[in-house]
């Protein structure tokens, strides 16, 4: 619920009114730190034009991926739905209806929106034998792309990674369950972008947000 750019709206709401924006109008909510103030904000999502549904988090399902499960479990996502999954922390313009359209088309199991060209945020050391630096380069830009946070997964697939996670014991989204489906040969792919996107999951990333270029990309969806 942090306030984001010259508006000073919580992040929340540019994530939730860039789904309405993209003609996807029944979200669910995964809360767990300060989900009350979530559920008074957005309430039944009616002001938004949407159906919002809440679940909250529960310490047997640890992580993202574990998250995820509670949902499953809690039948608030099942088999049949295909799933948008954007996490919470992450602010972008990213057309969410084209990236569900290339999903579809490549009768995906899951497909992750990757950026290409991502600055890493420290500098490059290059050493010698002897430990010599001969090389140094100041946040470089990556030559592999990178995951936004942003996903779509199809419901079938749940009952599958529901077997691998352990109550408990945390299970990551990223590391656990995409991994999983390859190894399985699921058709997984990567959905290239060059949209906006930030991860304001820091209070450094958050200082560092240019609320300018937050009002430019994103002005259209308020």
């Amino acid at each position: 619920m942090i306030p984001i750019g010259k508006r000073q709206k919580p992040l929340l709401e540019y994530i939730v009114r860039l789904f309405k924006y993209h003609g996807i109008e029944d979200l669910t909510l995964l809360v767990g730190y300060k989900s009350e103030q979530i559920v008074n904000y957005f309430d039944d999502g009616g002001r938004f034009g949407l159906k919002i549904s809440y679940v909250k988090d529960d310490e047997n399902f640890k992580g993202t991926g574990g998250a995820l499960m509670n949902a499953y479990d809690k039948k608030f996502i099942g088999e049949d739905d295909r799933i948008i999954i954007y996490y919470g922390d992450i602010i972008s313009d990213l057309d969410l209806r084209d990236l569900l359209n290339y999903h579809e088309s490549h009768d995906a199991s899951a497909t992750i929106a990757l950026s290409k060209n991502f600055t890493i945020k420290v500098g490059l050391a290059e050493l010698g034998p002897d430990g010599k630096l001969i090389g140094f380069i100041e946040k470089p830009k990556l030559d592999k792309p990178v995951s936004t946070g942003i996903l779509v997964l199809e419901g079938r697939e749940l009952k599958s990674l529901r077997e691998i996670m352990v109550k408990g014991k945390e299970m990551d989204l990223m590391r656990d369950a995409i991994p999983h489906l390859i190894r399985l040969g699921k058709p997984v792919f990567g959905y290239l972008t060059e949209a906006f996107w930030y991860d304001v999951g820091s209070a450094e990333a958050y200082e560092k947000l240019d609320f300018n270029l937050v009002e430019e990309k994103l002005s259209h969806i308020l």
